[in-house]
Formats: C-alpha cells, structure tokens, sequence
C-alpha cells in the first residue's frame, strides 16, 4: 500500500481481539517513546495531520507514517489532540511504575514509610487519571482536588490500617497490604476523577462517530472497565514480587547486601510491567460499545424516535 493511500486512523491490528489490541498496546506503550524531545513528538503529529489532510511531504514511506502514528498515539490525546504531561502518559507507566511500586514493596514495615510512598502512589495516578481521562466531560480545579484528597485517604487508610493489623500475621500477609491499598485506592481515585462523566454522562455516537447524546450507564461502564484494567496492571507484580523476595531474603549472599534490596525490585517489578502495561490496557477494547437496549430510557427513546432500528450500539472511548 502507498503511503499516500493509507488510512492513519484505521486500526493497524484488530481491536476486537485481545491479541490485536496487545500488539497495539505494546506499541504505543513503549516506554523509550517516553524520551523522546516534545520537537519530535509535534513532528510525528504534524505528519498525522498532513496524511490526514492528503498531502504528505514528497517520500514518505509508509513505515515513516506508522513510526508517526505510534508517536501521535503514545504522546496525544484521543479526544483533544494535545500533547498530554510525560507522567501521565501510558508509556511513562513502565519507568514510574516500576520506581514507586518497587519502594512501595520495600518500604512496607513502618507506618511513616508506608505513608509516604502511598502518598506519592496516589498522586502518580491521580495525574494519570486526569490524564487518560475522557476529555469530552470537563473536570474542574475543586473536583480534581477532591478526587486526589479522597482517593489518598483511602490508600493510607487501607495501607495503615491493614499495616498495624497485620502485625501478627505471617510476614508474607504484610508484604502484600501495598497491593490492598493501591486497589483499593484504585476503586475511589479513578471514579472520583471522572466524576463528572458519572454525574452528567459520556459523550456516545454510531458507529461512524456521530454523536447520539450523552450516557451515564456508559461512563459507568467505561470507568468500570479502566479500574479492573489498573488493578491487573498491578496485581502480578505486587502480588508475586513480595514471594520471590521473601524466598530470595533467605539466601546469604541477599542478606549481605540489603541495600540493593530496593533497586533489586525495582528493575523485577519493572520486567513485570513491561508486560502487563500493555496487557492490561488491552482487556476492553478503548472504543468501548454498548447495546441501546441498556441505555438510559430517555436516550434510548431518542435514538429510537430517530434512528428506528438501525442502530444497535453506541460507542465511546472508555479512557485508560
């Protein structure tokens, strides 16, 4: 195919299976995207628009175009165009996860610590969720600030509580109340950011990407989706690090060097997530649908009245 005649928004791979949208996840959530100058990321989005408007610069291969297009979709957002902060971005996720993750696995044992690193957990995702947000349902100052209150409450709630309850347990239990925390943390910082699509619904359109109205019970969903999504992303990690560490604390040669201990999980939890980023992110479809049929009866009657039956889905994009 000429590179003039290529479709730059047409799915590279099928996103309606999960291998499809792994190969594209793995794609624009490469992690060495992340360290890329914003010069060469306004680059590729220029070369975006010109293909998107038929006049690409004389010799573009069509390789080029996709190079571009990787750039545009690791760098841009979905619904604005513009570029989004570098530690929002998805393919930061590898190299910040990694980092605070690992500390947080670390630094398990006394409650100052445990503070502190959930406390910098927490405002990592807030601005990834603020980030990967569904741009078409504005969120105000005021809002933001009490989804991150909100959200960092409950972490260090969870984290502490379960730290000073887990005392007497085996010390493997213990290892694992980071992951409780950042879970369920999860289930309050991503709902509380996108509020305002709960409260005044998500945009929706056909297939051809008009648009019908506005739904609740989609934002429901899509939030919904994105919070499993996030949880996975974690859960090998945090879940099967604190065993290997605890087996490897064991051996003498581990017990003579503790100061590596903390980048030694950093660089495992790392390998994880080089996997499970991209992994989690492709376990719904980003365009996600929804039967009319389980709209709201207001805008299903709507869709109906003027559409009859020859709609039966709506789309939108669900965030990540």
């Amino acid at each position: 195919m000429a590179a003039s005649s290529l479709d730059i928004d047409a799915p590279r791979w099928d996103q309606s299976t999960f291998m499809g949208r792994l190969k594209h996840f793995f794609n624009v959530t490469d992690p060495r995207t992340a360290l890329l100058p914003d010069a060469r990321l306004d680059e590729a989005k220029a070369l975006v628009q010109s293909c998107r408007a038929g006049s690409l610069p004389p010799g573009t291969t069509e390789e080029q175009l996709f190079y571009a297009k990787k750039l545009y979709d690791s760098a841009f957002h979905p619904d604005t165009g513009d570029r989004m902060n570098l530690i929002g971005r998805m393919s930061f996720q590898v190299p910040g996860g990694m980092a605070i993750t690992g500390f947080m696995l670390q630094f398990y044992r006394t409650v100052p610590a445990v503070v502190f690193w959930q406390w910098v957990n927490q405002s990592f995702n807030a601005l990834v969720n603020y980030t990967n947000r569904n741009a078409a349902s504005p969120i105000t100052p005021k809002q933001i600030g009490v989804a991150y209150v909100t959200a960092t409450s409950t972490a260090l709630a969870t984290a502490v509580g379960l730290n000073l309850y887990t005392k007497k347990a085996p010390p493997l239990v213990a290892r694992w109340v980071p992951f409780a925390a950042v879970a369920a943390a999860n289930c309050v910082n991503i709902p509380m950011m996108r509020q305002q699509e709960v409260l005044n619904g998500i945009a929706v359109t056909d297939e051809n990407g008009n648009k019908l109205g506005a739904s609740k019970k989609a934002a429901v969903k899509g939030i919904t989706q994105v919070v499993i999504s996030r949880i996975t992303m974690a859960a090998p990690g945090m879940i099967i690090m604190p065993i290997i560490m605890q087996r490897m604390e064991k051996f003498k040669f581990m017990q003579k060097i503790t100061f590596l201990h903390g980048p030694i999980q950093v660089m495992m939890v790392g390998v994880f997530l080089i996997f499970m980023v991209p992994a989690a992110c492709s376990i719904f479809p980003q365009q996600c649908s929804m039967a009319v049929s389980k709209l709201e009866p207001e805008l299903r009657e709507y869709i109906v009245s003027k559409y009859g039956e020859s709609i039966k889905y709506v789309y939108f994009n669900k965030g990540l």
